[in-house]
Formats: structure tokens, sequence, C-alpha cells
């Protein structure tokens, strides 16, 4: 079993104080990426909106979140001592889980076979979804 990511909140208080943090790392990402478009100053307030922005600390915040992987035993190890609510999609009889575990007793998990990368980005914006878009 290995971990992948750094933002672990054990409550929702502290999601929302990194969730914020991030927010400036996004600005400034949109903005470099505007600049390589080439946006003149006139686009860029036109089509460089708060929803953009926001868009973008939504991503920059779910990829930074902390992800665990493991075989199917070390995941239904963990979940037999994790006292909480656990959401798993996909297949019972895949050999591999990626997972993570939210604020407030919530976690979520998702099957896999070989793609680690795929599952580790789709299991992130699961997560950011289900346990923290409303939230924050």
């Amino acid at each position: 079993m290995h971990t992948v990511g750094t933002l672990s909140p054990s409550s929702i208080e502290e999601a929302h104080t990194q969730y914020e943090t991030v927010g400036p790392a996004a600005q400034t990402v949109v903005s470099e990426v505007a600049k390589a478009m080439e946006f003149d100053r006139e686009e860029y307030d036109e089509r460089v909106t708060s929803e953009v922005v926001e868009t973008a600390r939504d991503a920059l915040f779910a990829s930074l979140l902390e992800v665990r992987v493991g075989s199917r035993g070390e995941f239904d190890s963990w979940q037999e001592s994790y006292d909480g609510e656990v959401t798993t999609v996909g297949h019972e009889n895949v050999d591999r889980v990626v997972w993570h575990a939210g604020p407030d007793g919530q976690a979520v998990a998702a099957t896999f076979q070989e793609k680690e990368d795929a599952a580790v980005a789709t299991l992130r914006r699961q997560a950011f979804g289900r346990l923290y878009r409303d939230r924050l």
C-alpha cells in the first residue's frame, strides 16, 4: 500500500482552510494560461471570470487530496478499522482499490485493475464532488 497526495483534512474547517490556501495558486495558474494563450487585457477581462478561477481552485484542491492505493485485502483491512461510512464504486472482484477518507467520517473508494494514475484522478474528482464541493 502507498499514498499519493498531500491534503487529508480531518474536519470541514481544515478542508476550508486548505481550500482557501490554494486560491492564489489557482489565480496564478489561470493568469499564466491566459498569457500563454495570448489573451489581451480586454479578452482576459471578458473570459477569465470568477467562475473560471473557482473551477481552477476546485481542480487544484482535488488534485492534491491524499489517496491511498492498495490491494483489495489492504483496503478491506483498512475499512474494518475505519469508523465511518465508505462509498465504494466499481466491481467488487477487482484486485486493487484507491480510497480517500474525508472529514466527518466519510470516505470514498474505487476499484481498478491496472491504470493507477487514472484511478487516482477519478477518485479525487469523486471525493471532491461527494465530500467537499457543497461544503466549501
